[in-house]
């Protein structure tokens, strides 16, 4: 009895013109350009494709414990002077900036600083009485690994959130396995490697600090330190600039400023360029978060006729009189250049990095390069494919043509669903097309065999290709599914084009079962009603 077969034939037909638009979208024209455009609009080439920077950057970890052990000092302060005990806490070890140090604590008062210290900094830091009396607070191994972890993070989002802002397609940004702290960064058609390392690496921490010596600064880092009575308060830092506003002689000075920030950092909540002013200089805008705004407000509110220091990475960039509470943006005028002016107001809107990046590899693929890689990638899945077809029909005669038509809608199905999913083609995704060709034909001549057993055991075309296909099925799927799991591995713990491997891998034998399973036996039963009685089938 014939099969009805329309409704599995409007199915094969209505995937084909789906993953066509999937490939192709809808052109601008009919010439090959116009096509080409329309391709890699859809299927986005990766860095060994389509050229661009690849660098792998060290996270400076260390700069993160810095800043919250800095604002854990301040805080310490805060609370002794809260309660009226006695003591001044302070970093004595650069090398190990997890742990803190009070001194000078009255013997008769002690139990009292350590309980109140316990109390509120317990649960992050383990706290000890040393041997001259002081307390130390050490922070905790997992308190210290999920800050080291979370600044990894931290930087991996500001990177990203700096590249989108570029405008980079398909960038590939995630932890590099291979060391420790590292940050694995593929940019695919970015050619100007000095600007992106400039804008990944900034830290463009803008913030707003409390001088605490002269407001006209110090002509040298020993005047300013001698202004303190020989020696710098714990809670206080030293930075160099030649700032505008008050200061504003081109000569470089040093300024004594507190330690921890009014503002800074992840307060600021956006940045735009404003243009030459009656001066002559530019400068940005900035706004500050609603958070960051209150904090501000309160400082100014409580230190009017105090002076404040804008700083820019480790550089004061600008020191001005408080005349009155201010809210939520300011602004910062130089002598910039307008590429400098646009960089620092993408950083700012992006955030500041929470800790400093050094690269440790950094190369660049050029475009011809990319053009070579995707040109004998193609000639040699070209190749591949017509080898396999060509085998196929001499092997299997009329069947081949089935396995043919299969094949070609195989590689329909997976570039057509690489365009919908945005996926990125690599080189190594051009192998794993490849290898999917290999793995359809491995299906088909699964199946195929099985019917040339069926027929050979004296059983007719229909009942062949249906006992051929029902005991194949089952192997195709083990085979399938162990594969999908492999490739799924590579996906999750590799990178970049290991990646691209794996996704054009894994597209590919879903697209397979498809065309193998399905497919073919919509291209058999059609022939087998077809044939007359009697008739054997081309196998």
């Amino acid at each position: 009895m014939k099969k009805n077969l329309n409704g599995k034939v409007a199915i094969i037909f209505g995937v084909l013109l789906i993953c066509l638009y999937g490939i192709f979208g809808i052109p601008k024209g009919v010439s090959g350009k116009a096509i080409g455009e329309a391709i890699t609009q859809r299927i986005h080439l990766g860095l060994d494709l389509q050229g661009g920077a690849h660098l792998i950057l060290q996270v400076v970890v260390k700069d993160a414990i810095n800043a919250e052990t800095d604002n854990v000092v301040a805080r310490v302060q805060q609370d002794l002077q809260t309660g009226r005990l006695p003591g001044q806490p302070m970093k004595t070890d650069p090398d190990h900036p997890e742990t803190l140090k009070v001194t000078g604590i009255d013997a008769g008062k002690a139990s009292d600083v350590r309980n109140t210290l316990t109390d509120k900094y317990g649960s992050e830091y383990d706290v000890a009485t040393a041997p001259d009396g002081s307390v130390t607070l050490t922070m905790k191994p997992s308190v210290l690994a999920a800050l080291k972890s979370k600044t990894v993070d931290q930087a991996i989002d500001t990177i990203r959130e700096r590249v989108d802002q570029l405008g980079v397609s398909e960038p590939v940004i995630a932890p590099y396995g291979l060391g420790e702290y590292q940050i694995l960064v593929e940019l695919p058609g970015v050619s100007d490697l000095n600007r992106v390392r400039d804008i990944i690496q900034s830290t463009s921490r803008l913030e707003v600090h409390e001088v605490a010596g002269n407001s006209a600064g110090y002509a040298s880092e020993q005047e300013a330190i001698a202004s303190a009575n020989g020696a710098l308060p714990p809670d206080e830092v030293l930075l160099h600039g030649d700032p505008q506003g008050l200061v504003s002689d081109g000569q470089d000075h040093v300024f004594r400023l507190k330690r921890v920030s009014i503002v800074g950092g992840r307060d600021f909540r956006d940045a735009s360029a404003i243009g030459v002013n009656d001066t002559g200089r530019q400068g940005v805008n900035f706004v500050l978060t609603n958070a960051g705004g209150e904090k501000f407000y309160d400082y100014t509110s409580a230190h009017v006729g105090g002076y404040m220091a804008i700083v820019m990475g480790t550089r004061v960039k600008n020191v001005a009189v408080i005349k009155g509470p201010i809210r939520d943006n300011g602004q910062i005028e130089g002598q910039f250049s307008k590429q400098q002016i646009d960089d620092l107001s993408l950083t700012l809107r992006t955030g500041a990095l929470p800790a400093s990046i050094i690269p440790i590899e950094e190369r660049t693929v050029g475009a011809s390069l990319g053009a070579d890689s995707i040109k004998q990638g193609v000639i040699a899945a070209i190749a591949g494919m017509l080898a396999v077809m060509a085998f196929m029909l001499f092997y299997y005669r009329g069947s081949g043509i089935n396995a043919d038509l299969a094949l070609i809608l195989n590689l329909v199905i997976l570039l057509g669903f690489m365009g919908y999913f945005g996926a990125v083609l690599t080189l190594p995704g051009i192998a794993g097309v490849i290898l999917t060709i290999g793995m359809g034909v491995d299906s088909n001549v699964l199946i195929f065999e099985r019917i040339r057993e069926e027929m050979r055991a004296g059983k007719g075309p229909a009942q062949a290709v249906d006992q051929g296909f029902a005991h194949a099925w089952v192997t195709i799927v083990d085979t399938h599914v162990t594969t999908i799991v492999s490739a799924a591995i590579l996906f999750m713990f590799g990178t970049g084009p290991v990646k691209g491997f794996a996704t054009t891998l894994v597209i590919g034998l879903f697209a397979n079962l498809f065309t193998a399973v399905f497919v073919s036996r919509v291209i058999f039963d059609s022939h087998v009603n077809h044939k007359l009685v009697g008739q054997k089938l081309s196998i």
